[in-house]
């Protein structure tokens, strides 16, 4: 198997909405996105294991002096190897990678946040940053589109949380900000215990129009010329909203179930959202060479 096709397993076995939006860019670009999405699924599913603690910072700083050598041009491991390339051409930094597994560490050191600026570091570290890098590979002319990159990223990530909050209280992590359980009368015990309140709906409310805005700020910060290259981050922001969406519908029910499209839903909705995306990229087009 080549350092290619075990990070084309990685991603594929994930079943991960990011699959879906890969299908539809040029060869060298999918296998970029790809080894990074691989390089993510190796660092998280190390937090998210039962190894201990030890163990897993042990794995983590394995990962660090991995992408050392990554950019010593030597790595060892088949998602180093088929990132090689990708570094090169799309200059990625190194800091971003290596602030990815600190955003993973942050998992074993850390299982509470006080408020939203807490949180956001996570966020940052965990989504936003694959945000910037992903943006790198797909390619943009305005460095705006690096502020798109990184809200969009952040609402990914927030939208994990509600979506994950069942599986995150059973590995003793509750990411919703402490002042804002505070503030809508939820306690920790709510949440490791279950509990569904009107309370709880009311603070699922909350963190759901935070997402909602954050969305709709990465957008107003997308130029119109860089839409269509960014059309990846754009099928996948449509597929998290419609998770977004069947969370809302289910008023919020995530102690029952995870909420998850099906493949063909997901698979429907990335090839809706290419298509509208490249009638919006000639409509663009045709625009811009009439006022020139």
């Amino acid at each position: 198997m080549t350092p290619e096709q075990y990070c084309q397993q990685k991603a594929a076995s994930s079943g991960s909405s990011f699959y879906y939006s890969f299908l539809f860019l040029p060869q060298d670009q999918r296998q970029a996105i790809t080894a990074l999405y691989a390089f993510c699924r190796e660092v998280d599913d190390i937090v998210d294991s039962n190894f201990e603690p030890a163990v897993m910072q042990a794995k983590l700083s394995w990962w660090q002096n991995e992408v050392d050598k990554l950019y010593q041009k030597h790595p060892q491991h088949p998602v180093t190897q088929a990132l090689l390339p990708a570094i090169e051409h799309y200059q990625l930094p190194q800091e971003q990678l290596l602030e990815i597994i600190d955003g993973m560490r942050m998992d074993l050191e850390q299982s509470r946040y006080k408020d939203f600026k807490d949180l956001s570091l996570y966020c940052h570290r965990v989504a936003s940053v694959v945000g910037l890098l992903s943006a790198e590979i797909f390619g943009y002319q305005h460095r705006q589109t690096l502020k798109y990159a990184h809200s969009l990223g952040t609402a990914f990530q927030l939208t994990n949380i509600l979506r994950d909050i069942r599986e995150d209280a059973q590995r003793g992590r509750i990411y919703l900000p402490q002042d804002e359980l505070e503030k809508f009368g939820v306690t920790e015990q709510d949440i490791i215990n279950n509990k569904q309140s009107e309370a709880f709906n009311k603070l699922m409310r909350f963190q759901s129009e935070r997402a909602r805005a954050l969305y709709q700020q990465a957008f107003d910060e997308l130029p119109d010329a860089d839409r269509y290259s960014q059309r990846t981050g754009i099928i996948m922001a449509a597929i998290y909203s419609a998770t977004l969406d069947e969370i809302e519908k289910d008023n919020f029910q995530v102690f029952k179930h995870r909420i998850s499209l099906t493949p063909l839903r997901k698979l429907w909705l990335a090839w809706k959202t290419i298509r509208q995306e490249k009638r919006r990229y000639k409509k663009w087009q045709r625009q811009n060479k009439t006022q020139q």
